[in-house]
């Protein structure tokens, strides 16, 4: 039978954390205050969290904290490409925790925020109980290539490609990535919105195969446009500030770690040849290739997988913890 999300529920604890730099974040918690904590990273860059990933965790079981990365959405200032790079975003999540007094935890998060769990995984590996990651992204050269040239998703979807293009004429630039960006951080503030409409339509048209006729109209909150792409494209004109093949060349250092692995086969945004590719350098980790899924993170065997995902990880930590 498969699973749904459980029902909604309050945060009993929200706060703004000075994190230094000029930064705030939005950082709230939810669930058992005694129970296993977990934190969830959220994708983008620039994306913000959901209060549905509150609902992937059994609020008996989970003290649950999510946060708004620094630069966006209920974080101040944001958006904000100020002091803003991945060893930012790795210390602020060290922040949290020892900010919420916890010894170790889960770490979960779904695309960019996979990204983020391993990277804080390898510099942290003491402070992690076990990992559940949703659409997996290495930051790697050939998954930029995929999204953003004419040789990649283009190639399956040609007719939002060209509208992902051309609604931005206004682009000088050779590379795509680079005119999105040069035209976001411009003067034009015009310009720069409907940039970010355009940017976050081609992203969520190759998100989800649940559903179809995704058009301009369903880009309703600019506020939320802008941070998406405003943050991603600095981050991926700067190759998410982290050396090509990082993480897989570094997997030694999480390897012993426990993993769950969730991925689309249809993901048309993050390839699944990166997941495998990353499971087969780490022997405690399992791939759940999802037969009908994209990459949407609430696509029904998306859901499924990372519910029935949270529920093992709750039984392993309780059993680990039974037996010292």
């Amino acid at each position: 039978m498969s699973r749904v999300l459980f029902p909604n529920i309050a945060a009993y604890q929200q706060e703004w954390l000075d994190v230094g730099d000029g930064h705030q974040l939005y950082l709230e918690q939810s669930g058992n205050p005694d129970g296993i904590a977990v934190v969830y990273l959220h994708g983008g860059p620039g994306g913000g969290s959901s209060k549905n990933y509150r609902r992937y965790f059994d609020p008996e079981k989970y003290r649950i904290i999510l946060f708004d990365q620094r630069g966006c959405g209920r974080s101040k200032p944001s958006p904000s490409l100020s002091h803003n790079t991945t060893s930012h975003l790795i210390s602020d999540i060290e922040t949290i925790r020892k900010h919420l007094h916890i010894s170790q935890w889960l770490v979960t998060g779904g695309s960019w925020g996979t990204t983020l769990a391993l990277l804080y995984g390898i510099k942290y590996p003491e402070r992690v109980l076990a990992f559940i990651l949703r659409g997996i992204f290495l930051g790697t050269t050939a998954e930029y290539d995929w999204l953003y040239t004419q040789s990649g998703a283009a190639g399956f979807f040609p007719e939002y490609y060209r509208e992902f293009i051309e609604q931005r004429p206004d682009i000088k630039s050779a590379s795509i990535l680079q005119g999105y960006y040069d035209l976001l951080t411009g003067n034009n503030e015009i310009a720069a919105i409907a940039a970010s409409k355009a940017w976050c339509l081609w992203e969520l048209r190759l998100s989800t195969i649940e559903h179809h006729h995704i058009e301009p109209h369903h880009i309703t909150d600019a506020h939320q446009a802008l941070c998406m792409a405003k943050v991603s494209s600095h981050y991926f004109v700067n190759k998410c500030f982290v050396a090509e093949d990082f993480i897989l060349t570094a997997i030694e250092k999480i390897k012993t770690i426990p993993a769950i692995i969730l991925h689309g086969r249809y993901d048309m945004v993050c390839q699944m040849r990166h997941a495998d590719k990353l499971v087969q350098a780490w022997p405690n980790a399992q791939l759940q290739i999802l037969p009908k899924a994209g990459h949407g993170g609430f696509e029904t065997q998306t859901i499924d997988g990372f519910c029935k995902a949270a529920d093992t990880m709750a039984n392993f930590i309780a059993e680990q913890g039974s037996k010292k």
